[in-house]
């Protein structure tokens, strides 16, 4: 039913502004705060994102012309750019970051019965990070190489719902591998990662918690062949063997053996050579959850295309942290839209419509209906297409 609201109004009311506030009360984030509270600064970015403002005055501009309806968006003046460049400088980053985790595990509970497209009932997991340029004479705090600056966007993305379930933004400088210290292992999920992340001590961490992860195996392997096991040739794998790590300080890293399982992907022509821990599935499955991985891939692709986060609101770490929460916030909230009112359409139509729809007075069910957008939808099917997908 219409209530009168525009769409805008709509998608921010999903939001658990009660939480919002506790957390904005934790860290005294509307301390001394005359205009533009941290709950209005953060409707400002998620506006930005869902309708790709471009910058500061692109903002302002967008929503001075807009003016009578600001106040059913929920802002109670008009909009500054010098405002809102204070707000992102000086409100705590960390208030947004919390907030966003409160978002990742509501959309988790939502998407946990969704299927992997392989019959299992673990927890499956992909492991990867982005890295977002920056320019290093306008972020001298992010000094990746001697002329360039870059932060790291680590993520584990949950493949049921491709949900984010653990974010931690670095300096570029950061190695991969780091990211795997911060992990809190989940006894019998199932992690998924590129060669990247090979380090058998840390991976031994991962076993002796009772979780499992599958990786690929380095050309310069050192290690022997225990026993092999009986493969089917015709379904691409060539071998499934158990083995045992060589080396004086690997085989202490990694006291244990694993199981290394040999793939030809009948298309590319290609040998793939997998690593893990998980002994009981079988060798196809091992292939195919590697296959998954590419979901983390989709997911850094599509958050750079159509959030944003290449074109910074400001220039200060505090700055950039704040906008690239916000963005894993609005990515979720729409995640969270898209399963409670039961829309079959993709994020990326969805987010398609909801910035071309965002002042309209219309159910927001209607307005995100499948039936009523099917030619976004071809576009969509288009886009992935044209990734290999």
């Amino acid at each position: 039913m219409n209530t009168g609201k525009t769409l805008f109004a709509q998608l921010m009311d999903f939001l658990p502004w009660t939480t919002f506030t506790r957390i904005v009360g934790r860290y005294d984030g509307d301390r001394a705060i005359r205009t533009l509270s941290c709950a209005e600064q953060f409707r400002v970015t998620a506006f930005a994102q869902l309708t790709y403002r471009e910058s500061l005055r692109d903002i302002e501009a967008c929503l001075s012309a807009q003016s009578a309806k600001l106040y059913h968006m929920g802002f109670r003046e008009p909009v500054r750019r010098s405002t809102l460049a204070d707000a992102n400088a000086s409100r705590d980053w960390r208030i947004y970051a919390e907030f966003a985790q409160r978002l990742i595990a509501q959309a988790r509970r939502l998407y946990a019965g969704d299927s992997l497209g392989v019959d299992l009932g673990n927890a499956v997991y992909a492991l990867d990070s982005t890295t977002i340029d920056l320019c290093l004479s306008m972020f001298p705090w992010a000094h990746f190489r001697s002329n360039k600056a870059a932060v790291k966007m680590h993520t584990l993305l949950d493949l049921r719902g491709s949900i984010p379930s653990f974010i931690h933004i670095s300096n570029g400088k950061m190695h991969d591998v780091h990211a795997l210290d911060m992990l809190l292992p989940e006894p019998g999920a199932i992690y998924v990662m590129d060669r990247g992340y090979i380090d058998f001590a840390r991976l031994y961490v991962l076993q002796q918690a009772g979780a499992f992860f599958v990786t690929r195996a380095k050309s310069n392997l050192d290690a022997h062949r225990v026993y092999s096991s009986a493969t089917d040739q015709t379904t691409g794998v060539i071998a499934d063997q158990t083995i045992a790590l060589g080396g004086v300080r690997t085989s202490k890293d990694y006291p244990v053996h694993l199981r290394r399982v040999r793939f030809r992907d009948a298309e590319t022509k290609k040998t793939l050579v997998f690593l893990t821990n998980q002994t009981t599935l079988p060798a196809l499955t091992i292939c195919g959850l590697y296959k998954s991985r590419w979901q983390v891939e989709l997911f850094f692709k599509w958050i750079k295309q159509h959030l944003r986060i290449k074109q910074f609101y400001g220039t200060s770490e505090n700055a950039v942290k704040t906008q690239i929460w916000i963005a894993v916030s609005v990515y979720v909230l729409v995640a969270i839209i898209r399963k409670r009112l039961k829309l079959e359409a993709s994020l990326y139509t969805l987010l398609q419509i909801i910035s071309v729809t965002m002042f309209e007075k219309l159910p927001l069910l209607s307005a995100l209906s499948l039936e009523a957008n099917t030619s976004a939808d071809d576009t969509s099917a288009k886009q992935l297409s044209l990734l290999g997908f």
